[in-house]
């Protein structure tokens, strides 16, 4: 068994980078479109199950709704979600585990599978600035321990250089890309990749937003 976990922040908390241009009721609209884009990513991959850990109800219930496997998260931090993620995929026995964040929203399930096929035990796609971890694929899922947070991408390059593990790095922008910032707000609107986050900052008008505050 293969699986795909998503670890999604509860929408009341979400992207609290863009408070300068976005109402809390606008960044929790825009992480769901996010949310709804990488799950759908993931559940056009064949192989693979997709899990989603998060402690808001309504992300596991798009989630199980849509075939998914949803995990209520016991404590509101990314290192707890992974951890609970790990013992999942301890206890289901997994062969393989892919650990995708909540918010890459140009991701395509083409480039999710490029991804997975690449061989070797650790395969990491990095954050376009190459400090953060976008996705974290190992063979077994205990292969490296998970080291999430700043500066992720050199930990676990680091880790699995310890251990005498290769390391494949997927450079890819539908996977380097992550929405943080305003600016990164410009990228989605300049690449047109098709999707829900898409739809959402043409409705909100943000491109008008964005330009006025120059």
């Amino acid at each position: 068994m293969r699986a795909i976990a998503i670890p999604v922040k509860s929408l009341a908390h979400a992207k609290s980078r863009l408070s300068s241009l976005l109402t809390p009721l606008e960044r929790g609209a825009l992480a769901l479109a996010m949310y709804e884009d990488v799950l759908d990513a993931t559940l056009a991959v064949d192989g693979w199950e997709t899990w989603v850990v998060s402690a808001d109800e309504s992300i596991l219930e798009i989630a199980m709704g849509r075939s998914a496997q949803g995990i209520s998260e016991e404590r509101p931090s990314l290192r707890s979600a992974v951890h609970q993620i790990e013992a999942e995929a301890a206890a289901r026995q997994a062969e393989a585990l892919a650990i995708l964040h909540a918010d890459t929203p140009l991701v395509t399930s083409e480039a999710l599978r490029a991804a997975l096929h690449t061989l070797g035990p650790v395969v990491i796609a990095p954050s376009a600035d190459e400090r953060g971890t976008n996705l974290l694929l190992r063979r077994p899922p205990g292969t490296i321990p998970s080291r999430f947070g700043p500066d992720s991408f050199r930990r676990h390059l680091e880790t699995a250089a310890e251990r005498g593990l290769p390391t494949a790095i997927v450079e890819r922008e539908e996977l380097s890309f992550d929405l943080d910032e305003p600016s990164d707000i410009l990228t989605v609107l300049e690449t047109h990749r098709p999707g829900r986050t898409l739809e959402v900052c043409r409705d909100m008008d943000l491109a008008g937003r964005l330009a006025a505050r120059t």
